[in-house]
C-alpha cells in the first residue's frame, strides 16, 4: 500500500528546534492584544491549519473553513497563557487539530455503524476518458470517504505521528478501539485502491 505520511507529508513537516523566531516575536505582541500581529501569523499559518483540519474534516470545504475559523478564535483567547516553551506552529497547529477532533467527538455515534461496504461504494470511481490508471485514484478523497473516527485515527496516525494512547485520550476511545479504527481505515484503502490497481 501507497505511505499515506510520504504522499501527504508537505502539508505536515515536523517544525524544527524551539527558537525564539518571528512568530514568538508576534505571538508576544498578539497575546498582549495587537490584532496586526495575529494577522500576520493567520496569513503565515493558516494554510497549514487548514490543510490538517481539512484531512479531519473529510475533505468539506466549508466544515473546514468553520474549523480554521474556530481555532484561530481559540488560538486567539489561549494566546495571553502561552508559554513560549514549544514551537508557536507546533503549539497552533495541536490547537487546531484538537479542534477538529472536539466536533468529531460530538458527532461521534451515528457513523460508526456505517459498513465498510457502504464505505468502499461511496469512494469516486470516475471515468472521464474510458480508461482508468491508478493515477486517477486521488488518495485524498480515498481518505475524505472514510468513516469519520477511523479517517481520524488514520490522520492523526499515519500522517500527524500521534501515539494511539494520544488518540485514544483526544477521541474518547480505548486504545484498542484506536488500533482497531487505524486497522480499518488501512484495510478500505488497500481494498479501493487494489481494486483500481486491478482495472488498469
Amino acid at each position: 500500500m501507497l505511505s499515506l505520511a510520504m504522499t501527504l507529508e508537505s502539508a505536515s513537516a515536523t517544525p524544527g528546534p524551539v527558537v525564539e523566531d518571528g512568530d514568538h516575536v508576534l505571538a508576544r505582541a498578539a497575546g498582549l492584544g495587537d490584532a496586526q500581529a495575529f494577522e500576520a501569523l493567520y496569513r503565515k499559518h493558516s494554510r497549514r491549519v487548514y490543510a490538517v483540519v481539512w484531512r479531519l474534516a473529510g475533505g468539506q470545504a466549508a466544515r473546514a473553513d468553520d474549523l480554521v475559523q474556530e481555532a484561530f478564535i481559540r488560538a486567539w483567547q489561549a494566546l495571553p497563557a502561552f508559554r513560549f516553551e514549544s514551537a508557536f506552529s507546533t503549539w497552533l497547529h495541536r490547537l487546531a487539530v484538537n479542534t477538529a477532533l472536539m466536533q468529531i467527538r460530538k458527532r461521534a455515534g451515528g457513523e460508526d455503524a456505517e459498513s465498510d461496504d457502504a464505505a468502499l461504494d461511496a469512494l469516486p470511481s470516475t471515468d472521464t476518458a474510458g480508461q482508468r490508471t491508478r493515477d486517477q485514484l486521488d488518495l485524498e478523497r480515498a481518505v475524505a470517504t472514510l468513516p469519520e473516527r477511523a479517517r481520524a485515527v488514520l490522520v492523526l496516525h499515519d500522517v500527524e505521528g500521534w501515539k494511539h494512547e494520544e488518540i485514544a485520550a483526544e477521541l474518547g476511545m480505548a486504545v484498542g478501539s484506536s488500533k482497531a479504527q487505524l486497522h480499518r481505515a488501512r484495510k478500505l484503502l488497500r481494498a479501493r485502491l487494489g481494486e483500481d490497481h486491478d482495472r488498469d
